[in-house]
Formats: C-alpha cells, structure tokens, sequence
C-alpha cells in the first residue's frame, strides 16, 4: 500500500473517532416550556420513518403548576371580641326597630278599629249662674291638660253670656279630666256699693268617664251656694252635672237651662 494513502486513512479514522467521542451533554439545554431542537442520532434516524407512515409526531405538554391555596387568616382574642360586640349591638338596634315597627302598627290598628261607629262623643258647656252681685270677668277650662276655652273680659260681655260652649267632638274611651278657673268682680250698687272693690277667684276639677259607643254631655254650672246668711266670698261655687247618651250624636246644641 502506497505510505502516503494510508498516512491519509489513518487522519480521516482518527477525525471520526474524536467525532464520535463529543458527548451529547455539552450540547446547550434548550428553554423551558419549549421543544427540543436538537435530537440524538436515533431520533434524526427515526423521524424520517415517522414521515413515511403517515402519523403526527407527538406534541410537547407543557405542565402547569396549579396556585397554591391561600392560607386561612388567623383572629386574635381582642379582635375577635370587638367585632363580636359589634355585631351584637347591630342585632340589639334590629330588634329595637323591629320593636318600634310592631308598636306603630299597633297603634295604626286601634285608629283603624277606633273609626266608624267606635269611639266616644263628649259635649262641654258652661253655664253662669251668678246673680247680679258677681260679675264674670275671666273663664278658663281645660280638658285633659289641653286649654278648650280661655277668655278674659272686664266690660261686662262675659258675664252677660250665660251658656258658653266649651267642647263637642270626639274623645278617647276611657276617665278624663276637666279643670276650671274663673274670676269674678263684685258688683254692688246702692247699699251694695262696697261690693265694687271685692275679687273672687274658684278653681275646680272634676272627673268623668267617657263610655265607648255614647256621648257624655257635661255641664259646668257656675253658682251661688247658700243664702242670705252666707258669707259673701263663701257664696261663688261650681257644680257638674252628667247627662250619658247612647250613640255618637252632635250635642252642641244646648238643652233647656236647669236651677
């Protein structure tokens, strides 16, 4: 064999050899999440067949990492009182509402019952009965707290006027209460004169009971009590009278005057 051919040989078997020698792990990896580039030998081999036979190399799944779950929040002992007690006051200001709510439909229902042919009817009047000794300067009458008539007058028209009327309408079932102030001047002439400088002031209350489905008809009599023989600023007086009838009838008009 000619030396320089197989000098030529030798290099070509000994270039292969050290080609054959490269390990496939110096080769760079590729990227995450990605397919592989490169192949070894057998893969480059194998592919071609894969072609032939009409199949679909396989697709590269890529794994996902499911989140991790959110740990449970942990409550101190001071945090957990403090919404506890405020939770327990919106619990207490429910019921007080819920309360409130239940008594005004309690309330709606009564007004709702009460109309119609429910209730009571009263009729207030006042009658003066003094005589021309006493002169009626001033007349105030409450019922139930609240001022139904309130007149002052020092020329005479008041005490000419000798049924007044105080109250007619409707009123709650049940006791009421009616209070009564007037003033009175002395009216004397002749012998009498001395009567001119006396003032008189009666205060008086009195209590009655509305009965439910009737009309009370009260009357204020304003009088002069003894005789002759009484002392004058013992004389000024009032009295009541009650008259109860049934059904609720308009009352203002006054009945025929009594002693």
């Amino acid at each position: 064999m000619n030396p320089g051919r197989l000098v030529g040989t030798l290099l070509i078997v000994t270039g292969l050899c050290a080609l054959a020698a490269v390990p496939v792990a110096a080769q760079p990896a590729p990227p995450p999440g990605s397919a592989s580039a490169t192949a070894s030998p057998a893969s480059s081999s194998s592919a071609p067949a894969a072609s032939a036979s009409g199949s679909a190399p396989a697709t590269p799944t890529a794994t996902v990492a499911a989140p991790a779950a959110p740990s449970a929040t942990t409550i101190d002992g001071p945090t957990y009182a403090v919404r506890l007690r405020d939770l327990q006051q919106r619990i207490d200001e429910l019921k007080e509402q819920i309360r409130r709510s239940h008594t005004r439909l309690s309330l709606l229902s009564d007004s709702v019952m009460n109309t119609g042919t429910s209730g009571s009817r009263a009729s207030i009047r006042f009658d003066n009965k003094f005589s021309n000794l006493f002169q009626l300067t001033r007349a105030t009458i409450v019922l139930d707290g609240t001022v139904q008539y309130n007149k002052s007058d020092r020329s005479g028209g008041l005490a000419e006027q000798t049924v007044i009327p105080v109250f007619n309408g409707s009123i709650p079932p049940g006791d009421h209460t009616i209070q009564v102030l007037i003033n009175l001047q002395g009216n004397g002439f002749g012998v009498f004169s001395y009567m001119r400088g006396y003032h008189f002031e009666v205060r008086s209350s009195h209590s009655f009971t509305a009965v439910e489905g009737k009309t009370i008809k009260l009357r204020i009599i304003a009088y002069e009590k003894g005789g002759v023989d009484t002392a004058i600023e013992e004389r000024p007086a009032v009295r009541y009278m009650e008259k109860v009838v049934s059904g609720l009838v308009d009352a203002s008009q006054p009945e025929a005057t009594e002693n």
